[in-house]
């Protein structure tokens, strides 16, 4: 502790700070002028603290725009270090073994516990794959934002950030896969969004099952071609 910086204290405290003041994603922090005022430390040293929990994915910092609470939520962009793993094909099979252990159950929580502001997000990322996909074009990213908007609909703030590192192995087995699936995709997820938003909780629990389960056999007869 008695090596710990000037800087590494008002991180501490500025974090402290964020959660009081109840701070979300994408919101602005006060100026460097006011945080100086704030924590009661210089300007040079809020500057640190700024870049020591941006480094950290709490928060962003926009050139002439400001700092802003990050959408990572401080989590790491490689955690679990699958960048590293070089066996691809093991990885996907892995991470879609991961995924139908606990996606279905998100699924179900979503159902109950979603607001209606929840529920028109997901529907809007619905939306945006479907069009994506109508124009077959490549929809990975927005596949991930939908179950991550999932997750988030769940209201289970663990699965809120464990899902984002889950969910790259819709990356990785969109990488691994012949071609994508199309019209399955957008069964699958038009199927899970109703289910969630009508309240359905079994529903959204099996509609999510079988949209792994098949995803998983597609990834299986592409390993036998």
């Amino acid at each position: 502790m008695e090596n710990r910086t000037l800087g590494d204290r008002a991180a501490d405290e500025l974090m402290r700070l964020i959660r009081e003041r109840g701070y979300r994603a994408g919101e602005k922090l006060p100026n460097e002028y006011e945080l100086s005022a704030q924590l009661g430390v210089s300007r040079n040293t809020v500057r640190e603290a700024l870049r020591a929990l941006a480094s950290r994915n709490i928060l962003y910092i926009r050139q002439g725009a400001g700092t802003f609470i990050s959408e990572k939520k401080g989590v790491a962009d490689d955690p679990l270090g699958f960048s590293l793993m070089e066996d691809r094909q093991k990885l996907a099979e892995d991470l879609l073994q991961i995924r139908y252990i606990v996606e279905p159950q998100i699924a179900a929580l979503a159902a109950q516990n979603a607001t209606p502001e929840d529920i028109a997000i997901l529907g809007d990322l619905c939306d945006e794959v479907e069009a994506l996909i109508h124009k077959r074009q490549d929809f990975t990213q927005k596949d991930v934002d939908f179950h991550t908007q999932l997750a988030a609909c769940s209201k289970n703030m663990v699965m809120s950030n464990l899902i984002p590192v889950i969910c790259e192995g819709i990356t990785v087995f969109a990488a691994m896969v012949v071609e994508q699936e199309f019209d399955q995709t957008v069964k699958s997820h038009r199927e899970i969004f109703e289910s969630v938003r009508d309240g359905r909780a079994a529903d959204a629990q099996q509609a999510m099952l079988f949209h792994l389960l098949y995803n998983r056999n597609r990834f299986i007869e592409g390993k036998d071609l």
